[in-house]
């Protein structure tokens, strides 16, 4: 067999494929997240390398079955993880169109619409940020890379020479702060961009799980007494760990008081600018020189689609144009090929999933969405609040943290406590919370990320964390302890 298919096969398969689709989308609300934990495998394949091919149809409906019904199902309304959400459908349907036409984004020359969409959505995008001015920015693999590109955005600012002579040329070593509580992919940005992990100065949170501006302050202070370089700051619109958003005035005055630039990664918290309503929740977004935001967390598109802008365009070619001949040139092109202002060279189309949700369904629908899930919340942090656990930290965003009332256990017996509590509710793979660390201290965390989550759904969660925590509180008062789990 050939790669090639004829049209009635292409067909068939297509339809097929819809088929399965559509059956897991229509069982979404009811659908466990995961299998019973006595169910789960986690060996390695050890299939042998295919020699020649086998029925397309029953190779598709045994993948289909096989990642439906094994797999891990973040799409699902009962689960209450991570930014995974449940993705749109459009979404879904522009993965598919932009997987068969396979434009190549490096060019505007090879992707005059493609690339044009792109533009569009990201001049959108900056629209709702609020910038005064120019902005720009390219579409990316997710936070990850929009991150490191933040980074890269600073020392291109602050230290030209830099990118054509490297850090050593800055003569003196290079600092940026973010938080304790800010994303791991920042410490992986500092390493590969050269300037080392340590150059990364974690500032401590307050109360709130919010960088603290005083010692963020002192710690600028100190650096520059020592005779290091302080460039950038990178301020969080909501933290994973629990959806925190760091004081962006504050923070921002702060950099320009030291003429520093401002990154903010917002790749879940910054979606409240699609909501007129809610968009004071990340206020002072307009003051950030670079935004990471990533699509497909709060804005339910599907993976990957991450977003770095900046409000100062010429920024991006400085930093990530160089020349190749061998690239083709689109004649009078007014707009900039993507690949002389992103990281990446050949690159997916990741911007059509959005423009076409947009698209079809408005702005409109994120400000409903982000209104909703804010509403359903607040409605458990109230059962919470009359429960056997008590709120641990404030929730700006849709994430909600809490702990057992357990005041008699120390800290690693609360993290136990803890574990035990998130295995009994995960173990029937119904729904999925986490416990996480946050200032030291250990939480569990639910939050809301599907567009399909009802009141329901919350209601048989809270049933079974009101069982584990009498299961636990059961344990703790005939004073067994069973093993954390590994």
């Amino acid at each position: 067999m050939g790669l090639d298919l004829d049209s009635a096969t292409r067909r068939r398969l297509g339809y097929r494929l819809i088929d399965h689709i559509d059956a897991f989308f229509s069982s979404l609300s009811d659908r466990p997240v995961q299998l019973p934990v006595d169910q789960r495998t986690y060996g390695v394949l050890q299939d042998a390398l295919p020699e020649s091919g086998d029925d397309p149809a029953k190779v598709l409906d045994e993948i289909c079955r096989e990642m439906t019904d094994k797999g891990f199902n973040v799409p699902s309304a009962n689960y209450f993880g991570l930014m995974n959400p449940t993705p749109t459908y459009m979404g879904v349907l522009a993965e598919a169109l932009v997987a068969a036409l396979n434009p190549q984004l490096a060019t505007l020359a090879r992707s005059q619409l493609a690339s044009k969409i792109e533009i569009e959505t990201v001049r959108w995008i900056g629209e709702r940020v609020g910038w005064p001015g120019e902005s720009n920015g390219t579409f990316t693999s997710g936070g990850n890379e929009a991150n490191f590109s933040g980074l890269a955005l600073a020392l291109a600012a602050k230290f030209p020479d830099a990118i054509e002579h490297g850090i050593a040329s800055i003569g003196a070593q290079p600092v940026a702060y973010a938080s304790t509580e800010s994303h791991h992919s920042l410490d992986k940005s500092a390493g590969l961009l050269g300037i080392g992990r340590k150059a990364l100065r974690r500032i401590g949170v307050n109360a709130s799980a919010q960088l603290d501006p005083d010692e963020l302050e002192k710690a600028i202070a100190a650096d520059l007494a020592a005779g290091r370089k302080p460039f950038c700051v990178i301020a969080t619109a909501g933290t994973t760990n629990s959806g925190a958003v760091d004081d962006l005035v504050a923070i921002s005055d702060i950099c320009r008081h030291y003429d520093l630039w401002l990154h903010v990664d917002g790749a879940y918290g910054a979606a409240a600018i699609f909501s007129n309503k809610h968009r004071d929740l990340v206020h002072g977004i307009e003051r950030a020189d670079s935004l990471t935001i990533d699509p497909h967390k709060w804005l339910a598109v599907p993976f990957a689609a991450g977003v770095i802008l900046t409000s100062h365009p010429k920024i991006l070619e400085r930093a990530f144009s160089v020349a190749a001949p061998y690239m083709p040139k689109a004649a009078g092109a007014m707009l900039p090929d993507n690949s002389r202002i992103s990281t990446q060279w050949t690159r997916r189309m990741n911007s059509l999933k959005l423009w076409l949700t947009l698209r079809i369904h408005g702005r409109k629908a994120y400000e409903e969405l982000i209104d909703r899930q804010l509403k359903l919340a607040a409605s458990f942090a109230a059962w919470i609040r009359n429960s056997d656990f008590e709120i641990a930290l404030p929730h700006p965003l849709p994430i909600v943290t809490f702990r057992l009332k357990a005041p008699e256990l120390s800290e690693p017996e609360i993290a136990e406590a803890h574990n035990r509590i998130v295995d009994e509710v995960t173990r029937d793979g119904q729904r999925w919370i986490s416990e996480t660390i946050v200032n030291g201290r250990s939480v569990l965390r639910m939050m809301v990320i599907s567009y399909l989550t009802e009141e329901r759904h919350l209601e048989a969660l809270q049933a079974t964390l009101a069982q584990a925590a009498r299961s636990v509180n059961a344990e703790i008062r005939s004073g067994e302890k069973k093993a954390v789990r590994l």
